[in-house]
């Protein structure tokens, strides 16, 4: 991975992260666990990729999960933003549901590493860290089965099962970061109006 989709845009995920040696470990762990997989990477591996000795890890984190667990939060806390943000607008409930599907797909197709490590490592956290990432999921849940709820409410969606339809959205977005080729055709802005698009055909309007 590029160390610049850590870097690039208006929202730097990792800004947040001080001082500069805890973010470079930081990176460098989303490089490491996104290439081998968390079990797989060490702590001496990470400490390598940000130009570090293993000793030095130890002065910022105590442990590698609780690496993860920072990861972890950071980016389940940006993707409830994004999606709480877009439930508040006013609006429609096709134009939320829209800007929703929007920012999040954007957000995993630009940050794909980072979401790739964020949405598929959770089993690797401590009970306690995996509890706290379950509610964030949780409330992530919410906001979009808000939108869809509304939009049955109002007549603009056809929705029988809302529940099972907001976590196939929320599937569909999340599936991104595993696909998603920064070299390839479509940009983050094109896969999230494209997949805007399939979701509000989901829904369907009411005949």
């Amino acid at each position: 991975m590029s160390t610049a989709e850590e870097t690039d845009g208006e929202n730097t995920p990792w800004s947040e992260v001080t001082p500069e040696a805890a973010r470079r470990l930081l990176v460098a762990a989303v490089e490491a666990f996104a290439e081998r997989g968390y079990h797989a990477t060490t702590t001496r591996d990470i400490a390598g990729r940000a130009g570090m000795s293993p000793a030095a890890l130890y002065i910022h984190y105590k442990t590698k999960e609780e690496l993860l667990h920072r990861i972890s939060r950071i980016g389940h806390d940006r993707a409830l933003l994004l999606l709480e943000t877009a439930a508040d607008r006013d609006g429609t409930a096709a134009e939320r549901l829209a800007g929703a599907v929007q920012a999040f797909v954007r957000w995993h197709a630009e940050r794909h590493t980072t979401a790739r490590v964020v949405q598929y490592e959770l089993e690797a956290l401590s009970d306690e860290h995996r509890a706290e990432i379950v509610e964030l999921r949780r409330k992530s849940d919410a906001a979009v089965r808000r939108i869809i709820s509304e939009g049955v409410r109002t007549g603009e969606f056809d929705v029988p099962d809302v529940p099972g339809t907001t976590l196939a959205v929320l599937s569909l977005c999340i599936d991104v970061a595993r696909w998603f080729n920064a070299q390839g055709s479509r940009t983050p802005d094109e896969v999230g109006t494209l997949y805007a698009d399939l979701v509000l055909r989901m829904v369907g309007p009411r005949k």
